[in-house]
């Protein structure tokens, strides 16, 4: 709990077993209040792992939904447990959990509503081992990002984020794809929604164990990026309307709103 804010943590997992308990370890568990995991129908032993070390709230999707998929799970869960302010970590180790009480300071002392994780502020990245063809993709994707909808972010491309309830009963999450430009499309729909978003540096991580898509699907994402991208574009100079950034209805918000204590 900070300052009668309830922090909850959501793990989003696939194939996580050997890195998990590392992960969930170094919760700051004096200021989070609440864990849950998705496990994205892995094929270790993923979810008996995250009963076996203590999360209480585990959910099992019977069939891989994707990486948008197993946030949209979690969003929803974290919301319906009252969650005000929500911070995704993932548990394979290559975001430092060290962060959590800087990104809920920041939140919960209403400076921002929206914090990541960056690993390209400062000169971390690629001392900490992520590839050269991908940092040269971050930088030429963030450039036109920022173009693009009008924002300065240093990268769009981080898993690590921390948000408010306001924002996330504010934006049609639940609309988003189940892959991995979901991630984008949040963004795209938090800037449109003219919600400010706060960077801090995170330290960059590279390992065996640590997850990444392979090069192919690297590029199916830098093109699905790209479209975000022009879509924010013409959804803020008139030119198209897309549902996805439409405001979620009334009815949705108060189911929502029904599961804080």
């Amino acid at each position: 709990m900070y300052k009668d804010k309830k922090v909850i943590v959501v793990l989003p997992a696939y194939n996580a077993a050997r890195t998990l308990e590392k992960t969930y370890n170094e919760i700051p568990f004096g200021l989070v209040d609440e864990v849950i995991l998705c496990d994205d129908a892995s094929s270790d032993n993923t979810s008996d792992l995250a009963r076996q070390i203590g999360i209480p709230h585990v959910i099992v999707h019977e069939n891989n939904k994707g990486y948008g998929g197993n946030q949209k799970s979690l969003y929803n869960k974290a919301l319906e447990l009252g969650g005000d302010i929500i911070i995704m970590l993932h548990p394979d180790y290559q975001y430092t959990p060290k962060l959590i009480p800087a990104m809920v300071n920041i939140i919960g002392e209403g400076l921002y509503p929206v914090v990541l994780g960056s690993r390209i502020l400062g000169k971390g990245a690629l001392a900490g081992g992520m590839p050269f063809y991908k940092y040269i993709a971050n930088r030429a994707l963030t450039l036109t990002q920022n173009l693009l909808v009008n924002y300065k972010l240093s990268e769009y491309h981080t898993g690590y984020r921390a948000f408010s309830r306001e924002v996330l009963t504010g934006i049609s999450f639940n609309l988003n794809s189940d892959d991995f430009v979901f991630d984008n499309e949040m963004l795209s729909q938090i800037i449109y929604g003219g919600y400010h978003i706060a960077e801090v540096t995170c330290p960059t991580k590279y390992f065996e164990e640590a997850s990444s898509i392979n090069f192919r699907r690297s590029m199916r994402y830098g093109f699905g990026v790209l479209r975000v991208s022009f879509n924010h574009f013409l959804q803020r100079t008139g030119l198209a309307k897309f549902d996805r950034y439409k405001k979620p209805v009334v009815k949705e918000l108060d189911a929502v709103g029904s599961g804080k204590a």
